[in-house]
């Protein structure tokens, strides 16, 4: 497993090494018509820069100056002749009207690319209006993620922090070798689905050295994720780490060679949780490892809950057909908010299999938490806090 691991991790920043390589020539947004005064729209300003980098022979930069730039929903489509870097100075804004954006789910498309990096920068999606739309339950558009990564290969974002999006801030989708660095996602902790990270069928995925401050999943791993590294997260508020929701299909990819390691969560509503709706599926999760973890007054630090079911809609008394092996828990500490710091709540008909936990610590209280197991086996070495019931 961690073979594997590092071998993608190499592969990963030996193209990150190929994206940084010097750009030859520089295509500044403010030369296509952009205004950096937040009111003028600088969509098609934006679109004609790509259009220039994307049709150059020679690797290129598209430039955007200190200011804000005002954006409307926009997709920055490939194949493209060679690399380019997008270097944001300034500030990203989506209009004040959360509408303008429509039903398309994105505010920022990047689609059937290789060989881009996105360096720094922020995005302002302005979502409080759209939050209050579906807290007040109006008839709300559908949520727009700020950032969206389609059908894409060897790919950076590196020192990008994106504000208050609709909905998710980052999605990485169908990708292959991404490599996400020194970002922030920054909501309030009661806006709805605003995940920070969000990837699915995508394999070599890194994450590294990034804040995340949301209103759900610091980062959320759906089906058909394989090899993805995380580490040196700091995660919270928020809903943790999740790998799931899985099995709300029946025909689903499975998820394998998962690694958090050397990260922090603080007072967010789960550290790690794998989740799973109680639907059959043919689905999997398999060759997970969660190591040198911190939890900091969080409510389920460690957790599987194949019981998943929001709102108590949608789910006929079935039980979870995802298969969850091969996890393991290894060097976690610190403080849950609740007496239960360790719940594994897994399938009757498909039970959790070598589950591994060594050297847990973990109280509530300054008193040793509990744990809670059902359908589950494995091994426990080690320091363990609270008692194990694996």
């Amino acid at each position: 497993m961690a073979r594997f691991v590092v071998s993608y991790v190499v592969l990963s920043f030996f193209y990150i090494f190929q994206l940084s390589n010097a750009a030859s020539t520089t295509y500044n947004v403010m030369r296509f018509g952009a205004k950096p005064d937040g009111k003028t729209d600088a969509t098609q300003p934006f679109l004609k820069a790509w259009s220039a980098a994307c049709r150059s022979a020679t690797p290129s930069t598209i430039y955007v100056p200190r200011g804000r730039y005002l954006l409307k929903a926009i997709v920055f489509r490939g194949p493209c002749k060679s690399k380019i870097t997008f270097q944001i100075g300034g500030t990203l804004v989506a209009p004040t009207d959360y509408r303008a954006l429509g039903n398309s789910g994105y505010w920022i498309l990047f689609i059937k690319i290789n060989r881009v990096s996105v360096i720094g920068g922020t995005l302002d999606a302005r979502g409080a209006g759209f939050w209050a739309c579906r807290k007040y339950r109006q008839n709300c558009p559908v949520g727009a993620s700020s950032l969206t990564f389609n059908w894409a290969n060897n790919i950076l974002i590196s020192g990008l922090t994106s504000i208050n999006s609709q909905s998710i801030h980052l999605v990485i989708n169908g990708c292959k070798n991404v490599v996400v660095r020194n970002v922030k996602a920054i909501a309030p902790a009661q806006s709805p689905n605003t995940d920070g990270i969000h990837v699915q069928i995508s394999t070599g995925v890194t994450i590294t050295g990034s804040t995340l401050q949301t209103g759900d999943d610091c980062i959320s791993i759906g089906p058909g994720t394989r090899t993805m590294v995380m580490s040196n997260i700091k995660c919270g508020p928020g809903h943790g780490v999740s790998i799931g929701s899985l099995g709300k299909e029946f025909n689903e990819d499975g998820v394998e060679n998962i690694m958090l390691t050397n990260s922090v969560f603080s007072g967010s509503d789960n550290g790690v949780r794998i989740k799973s709706w109680a639907k059959p599926s043919n689905g999997f999760v398999r060759k997970v490892v969660f190591q040198n973890l911190i939890m900091k007054d969080v409510k389920n630090p460690i957790i599987i809950d194949q019981n998943y079911c929001p709102g108590n809609t949608g789910c006929p008394r079935q039980t979870s057909g995802i298969k969850i092996s091969q996890v393991t828990y290894k060097n976690i500490q610190g403080t849950s908010a609740t007496a239960e710091a360790v719940t594994f709540d897994c399938s009757p008909s498909h039970p959790c299999r070598g589950i591994r936990l060594q050297d847990i610590r973990l109280t509530y209280n300054n008193k040793a938490a509990t744990s809670s197991c059902k359908n589950i086996g494995g091994t426990s070495t080690g320091v363990l806090m609270p008692e194990s019931c694996v």
